[in-house]
């Protein structure tokens, strides 16, 4: 089939990918414009972008699917256009262009988690299963006709950045069965069924994890939030970034110590780990979760029981 490919991020590329090893026809693709990334503020094409380029594809950047970006589908005559996390929507009459529509993958098991960031609201909400979805795309948001879903089990305490990258892997199968199905069946779909929920754009705010909820919520809000926009809490009222943490995979002894006779928010080195406490859960008991790795204000990223050898060997977060 003749398609049309829009994406950014990495997590878009194994899509992009997999099409053409299928053998379909990717006739152009369609990306954000190059970006300032780092401290210098270096202009950098998006990974879509590369792996465009290292296949020979032609690339349109542009940042809005606008009249200009419409003219340039036009002239490439697709069947059928193909969107996974562009960063922008797609309305006529580019929407109509190509004979079969457009299809998006979408990071959730629609209807739930419609929105910009499902996997990370997903995960923020506790769940370990997460899906992906192959729609039909309509005016609507994420509204469209269901052609191929799946999903798949994530253990507690799986960022959302590692998450999204088996996702963008797992779903490309997803992706190939739904064109495949649409080449034999163009008016092929079926409704979405079910209570829709919205994944609202994520904020730096989002990224304030609350030390005195259980392990198991922090850990979520935790495992949402990374890499972006960042878990952090305060010491010292400044921001410290915390880049990694886990479950306590055995409690000893002397954590189980540490946790009861700590406040939420204290953070002790027993046994060469870095233990949180963190509030209590059901029984009443203080949460324990290991903190592995953190990023100081105004500092560089460092193993969590370095800093906290720094100061003493405790310290408090909020």
């Amino acid at each position: 089939m003749r398609i049309v490919f829009a994406g950014t991020p990495e997590f878009a590329v194994p899509s992009l990918r997999a099409l053409v090893e299928a053998g379909h026809e990717v006739a152009g693709v369609i990306t954000r414009e190059d970006a300032p990334l780092g401290r210098k503020r270096v202009l950098t094409p998006s990974p879509v972008a590369v792996a465009a380029e290292e296949l020979g594809i032609p690339v349109l950047r542009a940042n809005r699917l606008d009249d200009a970006a419409t003219e340039w589908v036009a002239a490439l005559a697709p069947e059928l256009g193909v969107i996974v996390a562009y960063g922008g929507l797609v309305r006529e009459p580019l929407l109509s262009l190509p004979s079969h529509g457009w299809i998006n993958l979408h990071f959730s098991e629609l209807p739930r988690w419609r929105g910009a960031a499902p996997v990370q609201r997903a995960l923020e909400a506790g769940e370990q299963t997460l899906g992906v979805t192959v729609f039909r795309l309509v005016a609507a948001l994420d509204a469209g006709d269901v052609l191929t879903r799946d999903a798949r089990e994530f253990a507690p305490g799986t960022s959302a950045g590692a998450a999204l990258t088996t996702l963008a892997e797992f779903g490309t199968s997803a992706v190939r069965d739904a064109v495949a199905l649409l080449a034999e069946q163009p008016g092929a779909g079926q409704p979405q069924e079910g209570d829709a929920t919205y994944a609202h754009k994520l904020t730096r705010e989002d990224g304030k994890i609350d030390l005195t909820q259980p392990a198991p919520t922090v850990l979520a809000r935790w495992a949402g939030m990374t890499p972006e926009p960042g878990a952090f809490a305060l010491h010292e009222e400044q921001p410290i970034k915390l880049l990694e943490l886990a479950p306590a995979p055995t409690v000893t002894d002397a954590a189980t110590d540490a946790g009861t006779a700590a406040a939420p928010g204290s953070v002790e080195l027993v046994d060469g780990r870095v233990l949180l406490t963190t509030g209590s859960g059901g029984d009443g008991s203080p949460g324990v979760l290991e903190l592995q790795r953190v990023q100081p204000a105004g500092k560089p990223a460092m193993d969590a029981a370095a800093w906290l050898r720094g100061r003493g060997g405790s310290a408090v977060l909020g």
